[in-house]
Parts: structure tokens; C-alpha cells; sequence
């Protein structure tokens, strides 16, 4: 992108809100330099109002943008344009909402590792349930070689951050501020740490605090990013489905953690899994959906392999026609069993053999066990 164009675009993150589409309309038919020219004339663009274009050209006047690109250089931060090698093609998919360009912090490459990335959101006031599945989600998907995406604030995004950190992976930050402001506060040391071994990145320029539009905004990032959204705990009204809808429009793959139906922080959780979302319990199960058609599929649940799996199928239909209590003769056990005599007493031998039965006086039981002590006969 020729400088010119670079310097508009940072200076239009000072002009216009995150996801503005007057003003990324104006980008589409003008360029950032003539959609800037016009913020600075006081142009007014199609669909804008006396007192937003009134507002464009105060801000447009008072943006330095040389000063934030320096800034950002102090910070070990770099701003991103559309049409960069390293600019995420699939943010395009935003159209006139899509952003100026990105600041962003971290030395890895924002796009090979958004072509494989997650997005991890919930509740900031979450519970200890949502935690714990949210730092398992966090490593696991760290673990299998995926980037871990969310929000960086309390609660769930910070959990699922930590996870994948201390797994060794890969993880990205978006904010709704400056890359160089830690917020929230409280969290200073794990943005540092994402920046430092992940990427942060935000819309906003150097020193630019988050406002509660700034947040919602944020989330359409963190939405068209990823391959696909998971939902650990949300109440009805939350950010983070607000991500997750998004990301369904974009196509994405959504998905949600179930909790405690009396939970109000999964009630949120639970309304998007009655709608298109996909259940999704650990994070084999969210690589199943997000990764490659039959290449990243999740093991095979099953419940434990139990001794009498292992017999075959004559040998467990005369085990079935034992009584569960007390005992019986051959002939009770073949009848029962469908079968002739000396077949059945033949799979009863056998199942003698392998410790499922006894016999004491012509009268066959099954064995029972109390998990700590050795066989006993049935009554």
C-alpha cells in the first residue's frame, strides 16, 4: 500500500468509530485518502448527519497521524493495512464494517495464525465450572496446534488466555483499546504476556480507552477472525453471544458449552444450542468441526469396556438367561436362553471357565463381586 494510503488510514482511527460504515463506505469508493480529504473539508458523505460530519472534520483536524505511528513503534507496535501481506483476508468478509487496518503487537505472523485459530468467549463474572472449562478448552486447542482467540478481559477470556499460554501456544488478544493501554487494569500482566509471546491487536490508536460501543464493536473482529466461535457461559444478555451470532452470519461454525440448567450464566449458552450451535464438550470436539473433513476428527466416546463386552454372542445370550438372584437348573437356563440343553450347558461351562458363574449342587448363578474381595456366588 503506498505510504500515502497508510498515513490515511491511521489517521482515520482517530476520525471515525471502529465498524463505521459511513465512513468505510467512503474508504470503498474514495480511498483512505480521499475519504480523509473529505472527513478534513467538512465533506458530507452519503448517509452522515450535520453533526457527525461536524465531527469527522474535528477529529480529522486534531489526528497526528506520524505521532501515533511513532507511538506505536515505542510500544513495539505496528499498524497493519488491508491488502498487507500479513492482513487476514477473511476480515474483508466485513465489508464496509471492516477495519481501517489493525495495531498490532506480538512478532508472529496475524494471518497464517488467524487461518487456524479459535475464538473463546464468556461471562466475566464466570463460575468456577466455566473456568475450569475454559482453561481445558484454552490448552487443549493450544495443545493441538491451534490459536486461541478471545477478548482479554475477565473471566473466561482471561482463563482461556492463561490455558493456552501455559500450554506453549498460540494466543491473540483482541482489544477495545489502544494496544499499548492494559485494560482492564487488573489484567496488565496477562496482556503483557500475550503481546510478549502471542499477538494483541485492536482497531484503536495508541492511548485510546475502551467505551461499552468499543467492546460490542470489538467482538465482529474476534467473530470473522476465526473458523469458529465457541460459547462457554453467557446470560441472555452478553457480548459474547453477540460474537457467536455474528460469526454465524459470516458463516463460521458456532458452538457452546453446556452447564447446570439452573445456571443463569448458561441460560445464554443454552439458547444458542437450541438454535444452530453445536455442542461441543473439550477441545478434540471443537477441532472436529473447525478443522479439516476427516482429517481432525474427535475420538469415538464410549462408556468403559466392561469384562462381558469381550464374550461373544452365544456365551452372553446364556449369561443374560441367568436369573439375577438366586439360582436354576440347565433346563430353566436353555429355556430361557432359547436354546437346546447340552448347547446351553456347554456356554455355561464356558462361562464358568472366565469367573461369570458357579455351579454347586446341579444349580448354576452368576458370580458376584463388591470391588474389593474375590467372587461370590449370587442370592
Amino acid at each position: 500500500m503506498p505510504w500515502e494510503e497508510r498515513v490515511a488510514r491511521v489517521a482515520l482511527t482517530r476520525v471515525a468509530e471502529p465498524g463505521d460504515e459511513v465512513m468505510g463506505q467512503a474508504l470503498l469508493d474514495h480511498g483512505a485518502g480521499g475519504a480523509l480529504r473529505a472527513a478534513r473539508d467538512g465533506v458530507r458523505l452519503p448517509r452522515a448527519g450535520p453533526e457527525r460530519t461536524e465531527s469527522y472534520a474535528l477529529k480529522a483536524a486534531r489526528a497526528d497521524p506520524l505521532a501515533d505511528l511513532a507511538a506505536a513503534g515505542r510500544a513495539g507496535a505496528r499498524f497493519l493495512c488491508p491488502g498487507d501481506g500479513d492482513w487476514p483476508g477473511q476480515l474483508d468478509d466485513l465489508g464496509v464494517q471492516r477495519p481501517f487496518g489493525l495495531w498490532v503487537r506480538g512478532g508472529p505472523s496475524l494471518r497464517l495464525w488467524a487461518l487456524r485459530s479459535v475464538a473463546v468467549v464468556g461471562a466475566r463474572a464466570c463460575t468456577d465450572y466455566g473456568a475450569h472449562m475454559a482453561a481445558r478448552l484454552g490448552a487443549g486447542l493450544a495443545s493441538a496446534g491451534w490459536a486461541v482467540v478471545s477478548g482479554a478481559a475477565y473471566g473466561i477470556d482471561a482463563v482461556v488466555h492463561a490455558g493456552a499460554l501455559k500450554a506453549g501456544g498460540a494466543t491473540i488478544g483482541v482489544v477495545a483499546s489502544g494496544v499499548d493501554v492494559p485494560y482492564p487494569p487488573g489484567n496488565a500482566r496477562l496482556i503483557g504476556e500475550i503481546a510478549e509471546h502471542g499477538l494483541l491487536i485492536g482497531e484503536l490508536p495508541p492511548g485510546d480507552h475502551p467505551t461499552r460501543s468499543r467492546f460490542v464493536l470489538r467482538n465482529r473482529v474476534i467473530a470473522a477472525l476465526t473458523r469458529g466461535t465457541v460459547v462457554v457461559e453467557a446470560r441472555y444478555r452478553s457480548g459474547s453471544l453477540i460474537t457467536a451470532r455474528r460469526a454465524a452470519a459470516l458463516g463460521q461454525v458456532t458452538m457452546g458449552v453446556p452447564g447446570p440448567c439452573t445456571s443463569g450464566l448458561s441460560e445464554g449458552v443454552h439458547e444458542l444450542l437450541r438454535g444452530d450451535a453445536l455442542v461441543v464438550t473439550d477441545a478434540a470436539e471443537v477441532v472436529e468441526l473447525v478443522g479439516e473433513i476427516g482429517a481432525d476428527l474427535a475420538p469415538a466416546r464410549r462408556g468403559p469396556l466392561l469384562p462381558r463386552d469381550r464374550l461373544g454372542a452365544a456365551a452372553a445370550r446364556v449369561l443374560e438367561a441367568l436369573p439375577g438372584r438366586g439360582d436354576a437348573g440347565v433346563e430353566e437356563i436353555a429355556d430361557a436362553a432359547g436354546a437346546t440343553r447340552g448347547y446351553a450347558l456347554g456356554r455355561l461351562y464356558e462361562l464358568q471357565a472366565l469367573g461369570f458363574v458357579c455351579c454347586t449342587d446341579g444349580r448354576w448363578a452368576l458370580v458376584r463381586t463388591d470391588g474389593a474381595g474375590p467372587p461370590r456366588r449370587g442370592g
